[in-house]
């Protein structure tokens, strides 16, 4: 049956797609985007201390991708939940904080098993905080915002996504042929094609897209900042999408994934070597200033925890409480960082480093 948008897609075809992937522009791109991560996965070993880009970089995919969906949050209020997403003042928050857990939790979980269905279970339920399976109940339809009208219907019935879902894992894994960033496009249509969950679905797909990085080996840690490009144009993302259910059009889909990947690699990788700069402008400056209070883990600690606490410095080992306070405000007279007082606790802020990670001018330390 041709596709029609009101009625569910059950004859979504299985992978491998019918016609030739690995065209002369598809392949130029592969390349292209191949580089890019190569460059931003030596950028990422330049920093010793990995917590100082997995609590950075993946807030602000968590931020992006979380906007995709219409859940909009702030970077500045993300990185003060960060360490405390319970205490986060708002469901948007709490979400966006949520799926930066997801992406962590999967990431843990590739040490076990390759990108698979029980993963992308694993990484929904934790980005909806609620217990979740393949959905078994008809009525999930995609909407136009704006029209209101249906522009697609996933399959139905638990037991065929099910059988779509194992085509998918033998599919991404066993299709050693094409090139793992290509399978990486065509995994992520058929992914978001299949729908498998009721909420959550276009989240948990683009965790997936940064697990399978890792999985393929060609990042180390997820810190590719892809939703980046897909929210300067959400429109070009989801047309992208439909066209290829509608015109079996692959080939632009492809390559809008492989310059997604390649622009937000080339991206990331200057935001990494600017933070390792900082780093390392911080360093001599403490060093210099605060010669007694000096370390390298009380550096790396306020760039782990922009929004900094005494607590952070007692877990890092680095001092007992009234020393870790003595430091922190140390470093606040000094100029590295500054002091907000938030209920009964401070905050102990890293301002050239937010600045940095949200594109605003950073001051010059004196």
């Amino acid at each position: 049956m041709p596709f029609q948008p009101d009625r569910p897609y059950n004859d979504l075809p299985d992978l491998p797609p019918p016609k030739e992937l690995e065209t002369k522009a598809v392949l130029k791109a592969c390349i292209e985007a191949r580089t890019a991560l190569a460059e931003l996965k030596i950028s990422g070993e330049l920093i010793p201390n990995q917590s100082v880009l997995i609590n950075s970089i993946p807030l602000l995919e968590a931020q992006a991708s979380s906007e995709i969906e219409n859940i909009v949050t702030t970077t500045d209020r993300l990185f003060r939940f960060a360490s405390d997403a319970a205490s986060a003042p708002d469901a948007a928050t709490k979400e966006a904080l949520r799926y930066r857990t997801a992406l962590y939790r999967g990431f843990q979980m590739l040490k076990e098993r390759p990108v698979s269905t029980l993963i992308a279970v694993e990484i929904c339920r934790t980005i909806k905080g609620i217990e979740l399976d393949v959905r078994s109940t008809p009525g999930t339809a995609l909407v136009n915002d704006a029209t209101g009208r249906v522009v697609y219907t996933p399959p139905a019935g638990q037991p065929l996504l099910l059988n779509k879902l194992s085509n998918w894992e033998h599919y991404i894994h066993e299709a050693e042929n094409i090139d793992p960033l290509i399978r990486l496009a065509v995994m992520h249509y058929q992914f978001e094609a299949i729908h498998p969950f009721t909420d959550g679905n276009g989240r948990t797909g683009r965790v997936l897209n940064l697990l399978y990085l890792v999985d393929k080996g060609l990042l180390d840690t997820p810190v590719l900042y892809l939703s980046r490009s897909i929210i300067r144009d959400k429109q070009l993302y989801y047309e992208g999408l439909l066209r290829v259910t509608t015109s079996n059009e692959w080939e632009p889909w492809i390559l809008y994934m492989l310059n997604a990947i390649a622009e937000t690699a080339v991206w990331t990788t200057l935001k990494i070597r600017s933070i390792r700069n900082l780093l390392d402008e911080t360093t001599s400056h403490i060093r210099k200033q605060l010669p007694k209070i000096y370390s390298r883990e009380l550096v790396e600690t306020i760039f782990s925890n922009p929004y900094c606490r005494i607590s952070d410095v007692v877990d890092a080992g680095i001092a007992k409480r009234q020393s870790a306070s003595v430091y922190l405000k140390s470093l606040v007279d000094s100029g590295v960082l500054t002091e907000m007082k938030a209920g009964r606790e401070k905050l102990y802020i890293n301002p050239s480093l937010l600045s940095l990670l949200t594109e605003r001018p950073a001051q010059p330390q004196s």
